[in-house]
């Protein structure tokens, strides 16, 4: 303990030495996230310099190996990383796919090619990834997935079409699940890495109702991937996909309450009173209900995640992260609707900042879909945690 509480105070002191006061305010819009990549560019020189600190201390994947681009840090230290960054709100200095999905199966199921070269560009943001799962008729049934890869001798040709690929467009590279065997159902699938500037890749942007476009389809015409660009073993990319859903929801949920555990009642208030008036006490005791779970939910992730680095994680605890985490986040944005009154439903003035209550409100009911809907996170969690018999 006296270690840890020496480390503490070394972060501390590192933290206020080294994160600009610019990157100690809440996130306004998508430019104040730095996702790295080779189009990628600084907003200001407090975010470049945030990220350099961090890239050199290995800050960016703090519990990832030095040899990969991380600090070496144990559990109990990436802990204190955590919690010591979100005393003084800081900004992570880079969000990426590759840290938060591809990395974690790039160091159980990569070689050490492998992970050297692809989680060294991680961390130090040189590539940005995208997923490629989920097809037209292939979603919540995954596997029956049909982009297919022939086996060309010397790589595999590639043809057929992902859908809600996240920021596809702006991706340098993609994680791909493509069926190499057409007669093995779960056994035919390969789990593989290519560029998204190889020629016969394109990407269209997908409208949704909120007026944004995170999301793209993507079309794969004679797609040419070498042989070895593939993570795991061929026809067993199942394996690996699996276990990247599992930190994939992970990610999900902490947009819910693990990252957003902060009192919204109090905020609330403040702004109410600010335009001269008072919140409906109904609306108040909702408001409070929504801090008391979001915290309860944050206290539940701290406790999986302990679990999980000690080798005693339920392998279906994602799965109940991401339905609370996103349903939470849900109300949340509810409650804020409600709370700001008829000026949440501005579209685009510059007051509520091109409409900005609105659009997040409108973008959270795609939470309970991605990632794996809320229904198919309760069916899971039923038969594996619960172990409730089958219908």
């Amino acid at each position: 303990m006296a270690d840890l509480e020496a480390f503490r105070s070394e972060t501390r002191a590192w933290l206020e030495a080294n994160c600009p006061q610019e990157m100690r305010q809440p996130v306004r819009d998508e430019d104040d996230v730095y996702w790295g990549g080779r189009k990628a560019t600084f907003k200001n020189d407090a975010q470049k310099a945030w990220f350099d600190v961090c890239v050199a201390k290995g800050y960016t994947v703090p519990a990832w190996p030095k040899a990969y681009g991380g600090a070496g840090l144990d559990a109990a230290q990436a802990k204190v990383l955590r919690q010591e960054m979100a005393r003084i709100n800081a900004r992570p200095p880079l969000s990426s796919f590759g840290i938060w999905m591809l990395g974690p199966a790039l160091l159980q199921f990569g070689t050490e090619e492998q992970k050297v070269h692809f989680l060294g560009e991680i961390a130090r943001g040189e590539i940005r990834w995208c997923q490629g799962y989920s097809e037209p008729g292939s979603g919540s049934d995954l596997v029956s997935m049909q982009t297919f890869g022939e086996d060309k001798g010397d790589h595999w040709e590639v043809n057929g079409q992902k859908i809600w690929t996240s920021y596809a467009d702006q991706a340098d590279w993609i994680f791909c699940l493509v069926r190499t065997d057409k007669a093995n159902k779960y056994q035919g699938i390969t789990f593989m890495l290519f560029d998204m500037e190889s020629e016969g890749v394109s990407t269209k942007p997908i409208l949704l109702i909120s007026g944004n476009s995170p999301f793209c389809e993507t079309f794969f015409d004679n797609v040419e991937v070498p042989k070895d660009q593939f993570v795991g073993e061929v026809n067993r990319g199942w394996d690996v996909a699996k276990y990247l859903l599992g930190h994939e929801r992970e990610m999900i949920s902490g947009a819910g309450g693990g990252g957003l555990t902060s009192a919204i009642g109090a905020a609330m208030q403040r702004h109410a009173q600010k335009d001269g008036g008072e919140l409906d006490p109904v609306l108040r005791a909702e408001l409070a209900m929504f801090d008391v779970d979001a915290l309860a939910y944050a206290a539940m992730g701290e406790k999986f995640l302990d679990e999980m680095k000690g080798g005693q994680g339920h392998p279906a605890q994602p799965n109940m992260m991401k339905y609370v985490g996103t349903e939470l986040n849900k109300r949340r944005h509810e409650l804020m609707m409600s709370a700001g009154g008829s000026r949440s439903l501005e579209w685009d003035s510059e007051e509520t900042g091109g409409g900005k209550p609105s659009r997040g409100w409108l973008r959270t009911k795609a939470n309970s879909i991605e990632g794996g809907t809320s229904e198919v996170m309760l069916n899971v969690v039923a038969k594996r945690i619960l172990d409730l018999p089958g219908a």
